[in-house]
């Protein structure tokens, strides 16, 4: 297959260049191992119009955070006219933006924890003491436009709530506090576009008491991954239903994964499951969850990389 000259994107600006890098060299290196004439652009160091200048005629984006998976390089992208691997404009800026997510999601009747929004006007202690009435505790706060569980803190009792928000509020100016769901983390990747589009297995996420930070998603080699996953087929089957219905409903494409909770823990452990977010640009570094559902579908990371390459697009053909 001719893919043509291709650019990956990786670094960028956000908090999450380092992930990024370590996610588009590997990319790179399978593209080049694979015969494709494919080059490194980091857009923290060159202006993307050099894209259109230099003759890229594909873009495989292993960009993560803002200014990467939120829509702003899907858009120049767009003017350009130059394909780029997953989402277009629109589904990578909601799927970026958890609170819209989840709005999405709850409109759709797909089931997400419940949470509450805290605009920078609704930060005062007042407002932030008064979450853990309407949410319970333990509860989770975080940034809802940063990913890679940057910012995020689990909060236990009130008196944690405030140094939660301020943290939260260092990465976005708006901070997400949602419910605590007790009980199994899992992830599901999708593949293809629309009605062809197929989830992946579930993996599993077995991770240090349960805190599957930043450290332990990408450095950490006491993290346990399952995949299979061990779930009864009927939840495997039910958590790639959910992956799909939440993947179509934000009008993704190309690829994506999805996180979500298992409910098997406190005081009422009936195993229903939880969306919690959708990942437009997931990690392909050698802890990243993608590769490592795909290699469970017989598909080396090598293929993996060229077939969602070979995928790239445009909203507007």
């Amino acid at each position: 297959m001719n893919l043509g000259k291709v650019a990956v994107l990786m670094g960028g600006t956000s908090a999450e260049r380092e992930v990024s890098l370590m996610s588009g060299r590997g990319v790179l290196a399978a593209l080049q191992a694979q015969g494709v004439a494919a080059e490194a652009f980091d857009p923290a160091e060159r202006s993307l119009w050099e894209l259109q200048r230099d003759g890229f005629e594909r873009v495989f984006i292993a960009l993560h955070g803002r200014h990467g998976e939120d829509g702003t390089v899907q858009g120049a992208l767009e003017l350009m006219r130059i394909p780029y691997t997953g989402s277009g404009v629109m589904a990578s800026a909601i799927a970026m933006d958890k609170v819209m997510t989840k709005r999405i999601w709850a409109a759709e009747g797909l089931p997400t924890p419940r949470w509450v929004w805290l605009a920078p006007e609704r930060q005062a202690r007042a407002d932030v003491v008064a979450v853990p009435d309407a949410l319970g505790l333990p509860l989770i706060v975080k940034p809802p436009r940063e990913g890679s569980s940057i910012g995020i803190t689990k909060v236990a009792g009130y008196s944690q709530m405030q140094d939660a928000v301020t943290l939260a509020a260092r990465y976005d100016a708006d901070v997400l506090c949602e419910e605590f769901v007790e009980g199994i983390e899992i992830t599901c990747a999708v593949l293809g576009s629309g009605a062809s589009a197929r989830a992946l297995p579930v993996i599993r996420i077995d991770a240090p008491e349960g805190n599957y930070d930043y450290e332990h998603k990408y450095f950490s080699e006491d993290t346990g991954y399952r995949c299979p996953s061990g779930l009864p087929p009927a939840e495997e089957a039910e958590a790639q239903r959910l992956t799909l219905a939440a993947y179509r409903a934000l009008g993704c494409r190309g690829w994506g994964r999805a996180d979500l909770m298992l409910r098997s823990g406190g005081a009422n452990p009936d195993r229903k499951l939880f969306l919690l977010e959708m990942n437009t640009s997931p990690g392909m570094t050698g802890h990243s969850l993608v590769p490592m559902a795909a290699r469970a579908a017989g598909m080396s990371y090598e293929r993996l990389c060229v077939e969602l390459l070979a995928q790239a697009a445009l909203d507007t053909p």
